[in-house]
């Protein structure tokens, strides 16, 4: 059961409307590293979760306070774009990088050409589950594996991406309440990628799982020629140079090698045999008028 408040999290207040930048903050929404897809990622990980109660409980308490960041982020676009007065866009104007982007064009014009016509057009200036650019929100951007370590280790990398475009979008604003509600949600992602490496470290200790994942598939049926080598694929030997290329492997199981000028393991060259003639693909040969007939 989930129980809404009235108070919010964080203030979603903006100083003024700029629906050129509710455009972009659609992408901390509803993009691939938005907050809809860390939502609905932790609450899937949650509710699948078979471990111990207090990785499912730490998993469900993010994913409800995502809820609260959903709501943040689609009340400051809404507010964004309440009314827009022209007179509020020329100070922006002024900014050098916008003046490029504007190229001479009216203020007016800008605006139009700059703001997303589907939060005029479609959700009557509300915010929308999709991007900057309008791409729907996609459901296979949630991930929930089963096993907490290639999740919580993903959960790392959203929350990376994240906080870098939050991180972007903060210095392409001026409006101070608009930085205020970014800066706690970058505050936020630094907590969270914490948090995820420490629950990483916790799995470990627990015993739970470990490098590599998942540990419980027998490693002796892995072909164990190649599981710490690595090949260099890419013209340059600069690779080499990495802690990759040599040494114990993190997992301690294994020892890097690194392999200067790989060849293939396999005669195989991608031959395929004949398609059912049903099907009509190209043959490897004229097909007989007899036969086609």
């Amino acid at each position: 059961m989930f129980f809404r408040t009235n108070q919010y999290q964080f203030d979603a207040k903006p100083e003024r409307p700029d629906p050129v930048f509710a455009k972009m903050l659609q992408e901390p929404l509803g993009g691939q590293w938005g907050e809809i897809s860390v939502m609905m990622t932790y609450l899937f990980q949650g509710w699948n979760c078979r471990g111990p109660a207090k990785y499912k409980d730490m998993i469900l308490d993010i994913g409800t306070e995502e809820i609260a960041h959903v709501e943040m982020l689609a009340t400051m676009i809404a507010r964004l774009l309440e009314t827009s007065p022209v007179e509020a866009q020329e100070d922006a104007a002024k900014n050098s990088l916008v003046g490029a982007v504007m190229g001479g064009a009216r203020v007016e014009d800008a605006i139009l050409a700059g703001m997303n016509p589907q939060h005029a057009i479609v959700s009557g200036s509300g915010a929308m589950p999709s991007d900057s650019v309008g791409y729907p929100w996609n459901a296979k951007y949630t991930i929930a594996s089963g096993n907490l370590l290639a999740d919580f280790r993903f959960n790392v990398t959203a929350e990376s991406q994240g906080r870098l475009q939050v991180s972007r979008l903060y210095n392409l604003t001026e409006d101070q309440g608009v930085k205020r509600m970014l800066a706690f949600m970058i505050a936020r992602d630094t907590m969270h990628q914490n948090q995820w490496l420490a629950a990483i470290e916790e799995l470990r200790a627990d015993g739970l799982e470990e490098t590599p994942v998942p540990s419980n598939f027998p490693q002796e049926l892995e072909d164990s020629r190649v599981a710490y080598n690595f090949w260099n694929c890419s013209e340059g030997t600069e690779s080499a140079e990495g802690r990759w290329a040599q040494g114990p492997a993190p997992d301690g199981k294994g020892q890097f090698e690194y392999l200067a000028n790989p060849v293939p393991m396999s005669q195989d060259e991608g031959q395929l045999g004949q398609v059912d003639p049903r099907l009509y693909g190209t043959p490897k040969a004229p097909v007989p008028k007899s036969a086609a007939e």
